[in-house]
């Protein structure tokens, strides 16, 4: 998801990679996972974690977990907030996440976030965002906690970029059901046509969007 915002009014000014310190740490207020809105933009990996390990699919998710919004002019998931308590519906009484061992990547980056530049990419950290008043150094790789950290940064530039391309045709075209239609493919392919459990999702992934490519 793009934000229009100056770089220097959100971050400390500067940009890290995967083996860097930053200053970052959790004290299990839940703030973060409160008043988020639609901004939980959920890719084709957090999808894929998600119904394996829970054993449910896409379509079942939507009925409470996850609701469908438009993000920079394509139809993508998003994690939902309980109507009454405005709270993300993975989080339980206690502020604890119930799917904290395979939780989305904007939540696994959290306080961090990723400036996109030259098709690839560079993390920064949020400033303001985290409530936590006494935070440590730690690595980011560490931070992250992925299993294959360099294929998932590949997979993020890989998907970031498909959809910048794909946006970017949308919006020279300027055709509303032309944008449906493709927003429709995209949902079915990558995230309703599960990815199968035993298999190789970076592989399966980028078998996907390559096929997806030749159809521009």
């Amino acid at each position: 998801m793009k934000r229009y915002v100056d770089m220097a009014d959100i971050s400390d000014g500067k940009y890290y990679s995967s083996g860097d310190l930053v200053k970052a740490g959790c004290s299990g207020c839940g703030s973060c996972c409160r008043g988020m809105g639609k901004s939980i933009v959920l890719d084709p990996l957090d999808i894929f974690r998600l119904t394996t390990r829970l054993g449910c699919t896409f379509e079942q998710l939507l009925k409470e977990k996850i609701e469908l919004s438009v993000a920079d002019g394509i139809i993508l998931p998003n994690l939902k907030m309980a109507e009454a308590s405005d709270c993300c519906a993975f989080l339980d009484t206690q502020n604890r996440c119930m799917i904290h061992e395979f939780r989305p990547g904007i939540c696994r980056l959290f306080p961090l976030g990723r400036y996109y530049e030259a098709d690839s990419f560079k993390y920064f950290l949020q400033v303001h965002e985290c409530k936590n008043e006494h935070p440590a150094k730690v690595k980011i790789k560490k931070w992250l906690e992925e299993p294959e950290l360099k294929r998932q940064e590949t997979f993020i530039c890989r998907w970031h970029y498909f959809l910048k391309t794909v946006c970017q045709a949308l919006d020279a075209k300027n055709d509303d059901g032309l944008r449906r239609q493709v927003s429709l493919y995209i949902l079915q392919k990558f995230y309703m046509e599960a990815f199968p459990a035993e298999g190789d999702f970076y592989a399966l992934f980028e078998a996907r969007v390559s096929e997806a490519e030749k159809m521009r």
